[in-house]
């Protein structure tokens, strides 16, 4: 009875160690599939790199999304421990501390094939119709573009559809957003859409802490430190090669 009683209590207190060890992180992110999506399996490519990395560091993620002003704000009052995917800026850097870029993005030009025009550079969008989402932070000042012509959409299928109907020339977008848009919704179309690769600055992700909260620095630390260690162990590249296989750019 003794002994019994003695491994109850051992495996108590081991459970409650392995418990206390688990450190909560509450990180928030506004929807965005690929990368990040409750509905997609694993939350999306972005997220399951961030839950797999913490997790490496010691702690329980939970993700809560939210439009993305209400995300920064949710950060920036404490509300949660950090955005989960946020691009960096300078502006941003005065109230944020951002972690090592996690995920990189490649942005790319689409046309169709039907069009004979060459855009190898993005001054040669010079007279187009462009098709844009809006409020995405594309790094490029399009204002430049001699008779540039933007058309912003909410969403990505809608440049696609834009596209094939004529409404625009040219559609602009992440990599990885625009596969998955065609594998989902456009499978017949795919052929007549033509990837252009033009000299175009990548986007990365990082996790962004709240300057204003204590403690935040070490947080910020432990991620970068798990980070390196996923990367030198292959399971970083492993997660991203399955998403990118799931969601192919033929």
């Amino acid at each position: 009875m003794y002994k019994t009683l003695s491994a109850l209590l051992l495996g108590l207190l081991l459970v409650a160690g392995g418990v206390h060890a688990q450190q909560t992180v509450t990180l928030t992110a506004s929807t965005s599939p690929p990368y990040a999506d409750a509905k997609l399996p694993e939350q999306g490519l972005a997220m399951e790199l961030v839950n797999h990395v913490f997790k490496r560091a010691g702690y329980q993620p939970q993700i809560e999304f939210k439009i993305w002003s209400r995300a920064m704000e949710g950060v920036s009052v404490g509300l949660y421990d950090a955005l989960a995917a946020a691009w960096y800026s300078e502006e941003r850097e005065k109230e944020y501390l951002f972690s090592d870029a996690y995920l990189t993005s490649k942005l790319i030009l689409l046309k169709l094939r039907t069009d004979p025009t060459v855009y190898a550079d993005k001054s040669h969008l010079a007279g187009k119709r462009l098709g844009t989402q809006v409020d995405y932070a594309y790094g490029i000042d399009f204002d430049a573009i001699s008779g540039l012509s933007l058309v912003p959409e909410n969403h990505a299928i809608q440049n696609l559809l834009g596209l094939l109907n004529g409404r625009v020339d040219v559609v602009i977008g992440d990599q990885r957003t625009l596969a998955m848009q065609l594998n989902e919704y456009l499978p017949k179309e795919m052929h007549k859409f033509e990837v252009v690769e033009a000299n175009l600055p990548p986007r990365a992700r990082h996790v962004a802490a709240s300057r204003a909260i204590e403690g935040e620095e070490k947080l910020v630390a432990d991620f970068n430190r798990a980070l390196k260690a996923v990367r030198k162990d292959g399971s970083y590249d492993a997660i991203v090669a399955k998403w990118d296989k799931r969601y192919p750019l033929k």
